[in-house]
C-alpha cells in the first residue's frame, strides 16, 4: 500500500511545521489503514506513506498488488506510481475521493475501485483471487453500514512519525451546500459507528504510545446531533478514567453554536478545536450557495458562543462565488479578524466533479474542462492557487485580486498575532478538561516550544516582535490554558505565512496571465461520483 505524497509547496503538506513539532506528517491515511484492516488476515500488508518515506523500486517489485488511494492534491503522485508500477510489471489497484470523482483518469490501473471500503473490498479480494487481470469495482452509494468497519490498521504505521493521529465517527453531512462534494459522496443521512467501536479505535491509539492530538476527520461531527450526545458521555468517561491523554480535533457546521450542551460535552470530552466553514459574510451569497445553516444569524456573535466554552476556530473561506460585490477580499479579511480565527484557510471556489455547482455550471455552458492538461498535471492542485474552473460571472482578474487581498490580510505578522490575542481574551478557559501533563513525554512539548520560541521568536524574517507581545500576552492571562490557543495556531501559522508568500506568487502570476484563462472548452457531461470509505 501507497499513500501518494502532497507536493511540498501545497497547503495540504504543513512543511514548514513539521520540524517544529519533530513530527514527519501531519496525519496518518485512515482510509488505508481501515481497507488494509477489511483484507484478508492471510494478506502480508506494508504500507508506506510516500510524504514520510520514499518508494523504491525495489518496493514495488517486491509486491504482487500496489494499492493506492489518495485526493486530488495528489493526483499527480498517483499517476505516477501507476506508470512506475506498470514499468516495474506489477498490477496496481485504486481508490480513494479522487478516483471516485474522476475514474477515468485512473483507466490505466488493473483495478479501479469506487465505493466505501465495507462494500467493495471482498470483491476486489474476489477479483484477484480467482485471476481476473482487470477490473472496474463500484459499491452502491450511501449503503455501507459502517457499525461493521473494522478497527484500522494503526500497528502499519510509526505513531510518532505524525502530528495528529485519526479517527471517524461518522460519514456525511445533513446540509446543502451547492459547491461540496460530501453529500454527493456520502450522503445526507449521516451514519455512525457505536461508541463502543470508537473506543476499541482509541483503546487501538493509545496501545501504540500516542498521547495529544488525535483529529475526528469527519465531514460534520454533528451532522447527527442526537448520535453524537449519545456518544460523548461515552467519551468523557473514557478520557476522565485515563486522565485526557488526547486532546480532539473535528469538523462541525456553525449551527454548533446554538446548543451550548452539545459544545459543552465537547469541551468535557476533550476537543479543543474544530474546523467551520464559514466561506462568506454576505447573506445573499449563503442562500445562493444554500448554506442554510450559516444564515440568519451574527457570525461574529456564532464564533464568540464556541469560544467561550474553551474551543478554539479554525475557519474556512472562499472567494468566486457568482453574485461577489466588489471589495469582497477586504469584507472577508474583515470578518476573518473581528472574529479573532487566528487559523484560516481561504480558497478560490473549485467546481468539484459531481456536485451541484459543476451540473449548474455545466448547464450554463461556463464549466472548463477538469480533465484537461491544465487541471490534470498540476501538483499544487489546492484550494489556495487552483481554483475558478469555470467562466466568473464578474471580471476574473478581480475574483483573483479580492482573493489576493484576503491572503495578503490574513497573515501579516501584526494581523495574525493580533487575532491570537483577541482570541485568548475572548476563550473559556474554564471548561478545558485536558491534562496539560497529558502527552506521554513532557520533555519532547518542552523542546516543542523552545524550536517555536526559537524558529518564530529568533530566526523568523518577519513577526519577532509581534511574536514575543503575544506569549506577553498569554503569560499575563494567567491562566496556564491560555498557552494552548497560543502554540495551537502557531504552529499552522509557521507554515501558513511562508506559504501565504508563494500563493501570492502565484495568483500573481495568474493575474498577469489572465486572459489565457478566461476560456477551456467545457467537458462532457460527468457522472456524480461514487462513494468510498478511504476518502479521507
Amino acid at each position: 500500500m501507497v499513500y501518494p505524497e502532497f507536493d511540498g509547496n501545497s497547503f495540504w503538506a504543513m512543511k514548514s511545521a513539521m520540524p517544529l513539532m519533530g513530527k514527519r506528517s501531519l496525519m496518518p491515511p485512515l482510509g488505508l489503514l481501515t481497507v488494509a484492516a477489511l483484507l484478508p488476515d492471510d494478506w502480508r500488508i506494508r504500507l508506506i506513506d510516500n510524504n514520510i518515506d520514499p518508494v523504491a523500486d525495489a518496493d514495488i517489485a517486491a509486491a504482487d498488488l500496489v494499492m493506492i488511494s489518495g485526493m486530488m492534491p495528489q493526483r499527480a503522485s498517483m499517476l505516477d506510481m501507476i506508470e512506475r508500477a506498470h514499468r516495474l510489471g506489477r498490477p496496481i489497484a485504486v481508490g480513494g475521493p479522487d478516483v471516485m470523482s474522476s475514474p477515468e483518469l485512473y483507466d490505466d490501473a488493473e483495478y479501479v475501485v469506487t465505493g466505501e471500503g465495507e462494500s467493495v473490498v471482498s470483491t476486489l479480494v474476489e477479483a484477484w483471487h480467482s485471476g481476473e487481470a482487470r477490473a472496474r469495482i463500484d459499491a452502491e452509494k450511501f449503503t455501507a453500514d459502517v457499525t461493521t468497519s473494522p478497527v484500522p490498521r494503526f500497528d502499519l504505521i510509526r505513531a510518532d512519525d505524525y502530528m495528529q493521529m485519526a479517527v471517524q465517527y461518522s460519514r456525511g453531512c445533513p446540509f446543502t451546500c451547492e459547491f461540496c462534494d460530501i453529500i454527493e459522496l456520502f450522503g445526507r443521512r449521516p451514519r455512525t459507528k457505536t461508541s463502543a467501536q470508537m473506543l476499541a479505535e482509541l483503546d487501538r491509539i493509545y496501545a501504540l504510545g500516542h498521547r495529544g492530538s488525535v483529529n475526528f476527520v469527519d465531514d460534520n461531527l454533528i451532522g447527527n446531533k442526537k448520535a453524537v450526545k449519545a456518544f460523548l458521555p461515552d467519551l468523557i468517561a473514557w478520557q476522565r478514567a485515563r486522565k485526557y491523554p488526547f486532546d480532539f480535533y473535528t469538523e462541525a457546521s456553525l449551527n454548533l453554536s446554538d446548543d451550548p450542551e452539545l459544545m459543552t460535552m465537547m469541551a468535557r470530552a476533550g476537543f479543543m478545536s474544530v474546523f467551520i466553514g464559514i466561506e462568506s459574510p454576505d447573506p445573499d451569497l449563503l442562500e445562493a450557495m444554500r448554506k442554510k445553516q450559516n444564515m440568519r444569524r451574527d457570525i461574529v456573535e456564532s464564533i464568540d458562543k464556541v469560544y467561550a466554552h474553551g474551543i478554539q476556530v479554525i475557519a474556512g473561506f472562499i472567494v468566486g462565488f457568482d453574485g461577489e460585490k466588489e471589495g469582497t477580499g477586504d469584507t472577508v479579511a474583515d470578518l476573518i479578524d473581528s472574529t479573532a480565527i487566528p487559523v484560516s484557510i481561504c480558497g478560490l471556489l473549485f467546481a468539484l466533479p459531481g456536485t451541484q455547482l459543476s451540473r449548474r455550471l455545466e448547464a450554463e455552458g461556463r464549466l472548463h474542462d477538469l480533465h484537461h492538461s491544465h487541471w490534470v498535471e498540476q501538483k499544487m492542485a489546492d484550494q489556495c492557487s487552483q481554483g475558478l474552473n469555470f467562466d466568473t460571472d464578474r471580471p476574473r482578474v478581480d475574483v483573483l485580486r479580492d482573493y489576493r487581498t484576503v491572503i495578503a490580510r490574513s497573515y501579516t505578522p501584526e494581523n495574525f498575532h493580533r487575532r491570537v490575542r483577541s482570541l485568548i481574551d475572548r476563550m473559556g478557559f474554564e471548561h478545558i478538561k485536558v491534562d496539560l501533563r497529558r502527552h506521554k513525554h513532557w520533555s519532547h512539548q518542552a523542546r516543542m516550544m523552545m524550536r517555536v520560541c526559537w524558529a518564530l521568536g529568533v530566526r523568523a524574517p518577519r513577526g519577532k516582535r509581534q511574536f514575543w507581545g503575544t506569549l506577553r500576552h498569554a503569560m499575563k492571562n494567567g491562566n496556564p490554558h491560555a498557552f494552548e490557543p497560543f502554540f495551537m495556531s502557531l504552529i499552522p501559522y509557521a507554515h501558513l505565512e511562508p506559504f501565504s508568500h508563494e500563493v501570492l506568487r502565484v495568483i500573481d502570476e495568474r493575474i498577469a496571465n489572465v486572459d489565457a484563462e478566461d476560456r477551456r472548452p467545457a467537458p462532457a457531461r460527468m457522472p456524480a461520483p461514487q462513494l468510498e470509505a478511504a476518502a479521507i
